[in-house]
């Protein structure tokens, strides 16, 4: 059970866009996380292999259930059980 200053664990998905998917290998992958520092250290732990993939995700901002997450602490953003976070990597263009 969680203790007063921790969240119990939610469960939802992450959606990788465009360098993000690349290095994923994935379109999407279930996270079962509390916040989304722990989702995304989960997802780290998961592609270790693909080294590309923790360069990509220093670059990415994120949105939770299509909120920006902007410069907030990621361990200080919970995550909603059936939420979706999107990866979303820089774009070029304009």
């Amino acid at each position: 059970m969680a203790g007063p200053d921790t969240a119990a664990p939610a469960a939802g998905t992450i959606r990788y866009w465009a360098a993000a998917k690349a290095a994923a290998g994935t379109t999407e992958e279930p996270y079962h996380a509390a916040t989304l520092a722990d989702a995304l250290a989960a997802a780290r732990a998961r592609h270790a292999r693909e080294p590309e993939f923790a360069r990509v995700l220093l670059r990415c901002s994120f949105l939770v259930d299509g909120t920006p997450v902007g410069t907030r602490d990621h361990s200080a953003v919970p995550l909603p059980d059936g939420g979706t976070v999107e990866v979303l990597p820089p774009f070029a263009g304009g």
